[in-house]
């Protein structure tokens, strides 16, 4: 039986067009600058985006770190959410190799950071107490939740007034931007720096971009080297993901749609509750006395679920299909 991954959209296997189109591509090295797909990939990405350039990674949260660096020096600070990727999921990176201080702010249930807080947060300039603020940082979508434009704009505006750089954790960009029905260059338009990644929703194996003006990514790609993240005939993953973006972002509405399906049918289903679904993810709750059998239950359906707690993330994706969507159902509804 076919085995169904709920745990991330990261999962997701490349499919045999998009490995096909990476055969036969134009390589060269791109430490040197040379790979054609690669910076065929990073223009296209700048010029859809609004940005100056570009700059191809291998993950987001190296894309992140490099943001990080590249807008702040040693000792200096970062507004961030308290639950965001950028400050919580990536190894403290920013503190441990840029020696920049993060300031996490509460996020509040949509994933906006109250704007008083943050301006609160942001330390006097010239006090040599306080670790510099040089930059805010936003994610979206976080936890599968949109920011509000309106919020991004009254945020660009805040950083703006306080000269701190302006930076998106985008891993799901595309995400946000067809859920509002938006080119997500409306979206981007804010920041200062973008990271967008294409190893989620999108489909291809590995891979982010960084974007800014020409000066701060001519920056990160010497940082980049310094993290070991320089790469060679890189345009075979370059190309994997410009296929993603041609095939891959309007069917993202797929998965929402899904996901919002599935919260509908478990809304029913005893010993589950439905936290919520926002965009391609839902959360759910199972008591913890229910969860190692609820873990077993679905195992032995080939379901694959992070179960390490109660609180659970299920992620619709491109390898989940309206007929592996059934099979999901039907084995919430059997769970006794």
């Amino acid at each position: 039986m076919k085995w169904l991954d709920l745990r991330s959209d990261t999962v997701t296997q490349p499919s045999a067009a998009m490995r096909a189109c990476a055969l036969s591509v134009p390589l060269g090295d791109d430490v040197y600058g040379e790979d054609a797909t690669v910076n065929a990939l990073q223009k296209r990405c700048a010029k859809e985006l609004g940005f100056e350039s570009g700059l191809f990674v291998p993950s987001g949260t190296q894309s992140n770190l490099l943001a990080l660096m590249g807008h702040c020096e040693r000792g200096d600070e970062y507004i961030v959410g308290s639950d965001a990727h950028t400050y919580k999921f990536e190894g403290g990176g920013a503190a441990v190799l840029g020696s920049i201080q993060p300031q996490p702010i509460p996020q509040q249930d949509d994933g906006t950071l109250h704007l008083a807080a943050v301006a609160a947060a942001i330390k006097p300039l010239g006090d040599p107490h306080f670790a510099r603020t040089t930059c805010l940082t936003l994610e979206n979508t976080w936890w599968g939740r949109v920011l509000p434009q309106s919020y991004i704009a009254e945020a660009a505006v805040l950083a703006k007034q306080h000269q701190l750089a302006f930076h998106l954790d985008g891993a799901r960009l595309y995400n946000a931007a067809v859920a509002q029905g938006v080119q997500a260059n409306e979206i981007t338009k804010h920041f200062d720096s973008v990271s967008v990644c294409f190893s989620k929703g999108l489909g291809a194996p590995v891979g982010s971009m960084l974007l800014g003006s020409a000066e701060f990514i001519a920056k990160a790609r010497r940082w980049r080297k310094v993290l070991g993240g320089g790469w060679r005939q890189a345009g075979l993953l370059a190309a994997m993901a410009n296929f993603s973006l041609d095939n891959n972002i309007e069917r993202l509405a797929d998965d929402h749609r899904r996901a919002s399906e599935l919260a509908h049918a478990l809304n029913d289903v005893s010993d589950i509750e439905v936290n919520g679904a926002f965009t391609s993810m839902v959360f759910i709750t199972v008591p913890k006395e229910r969860l190692a059998r609820f873990a077993s239950h679905m195992q032995t359906r080939s379901i694959k679920l992070s179960t390490g707690n109660s609180r659970i993330r299920l992620v619709m994706h491109l390898d989940i299909n309206d007929e592996d969507l059934v099979r999901i159902i039907e084995a919430f509804r059997s769970f006794r």
